[in-house]
């Protein structure tokens, strides 16, 4: 049985999702990565709320430069607004990406602007 690109990480991604659960005091940073953008999400798991977001597509973010150095603004951008919703500590869902590239540049960005995980 051999599996695609995306069922390897849907599998990947559930596994993750086995362990990896936010609360509303350490709420889960979910990453999504598409071919064009990057997104970023905090979420409480427990009532099932967003409690804050960011995406390459979000105003405060410049998009010159390289994709790495993009995903890295939107890292610091999701920590600014954790911060000032009061949330410092987080549990990090690299959603079966590969902690690599885009996804590490993200959670180096956020750790650098002050969340802790």
């Amino acid at each position: 049985m051999s599996l695609n690109k995306s069922e390897r990480r849907q599998r990947i991604r559930y596994r993750i999702r086995k362990i990896v659960s936010g609360t509303a005091t350490k709420p889960r940073l979910s990453v999504y990565r598409s071919n064009k953008e990057i997104y970023a999400q905090l979420i409480d798991d427990v009532n099932g709320v967003t409690l804050a977001a960011a995406s390459s597509r979000d105003k405060g973010v410049d998009l010159k430069g390289t994709n790495v150095e993009v995903a890295a603004a939107v890292g610091k951008l999701i920590a600014e607004k954790a911060l000032k919703a009061g949330i410092e500590n987080v549990t990090f869902d690299r959603g079966g990406y590969l902690y690599h590239g885009r996804v590490k540049s993200l959670a180096d960005g956020a750790r650098e602007a002050g969340l802790k995980f």
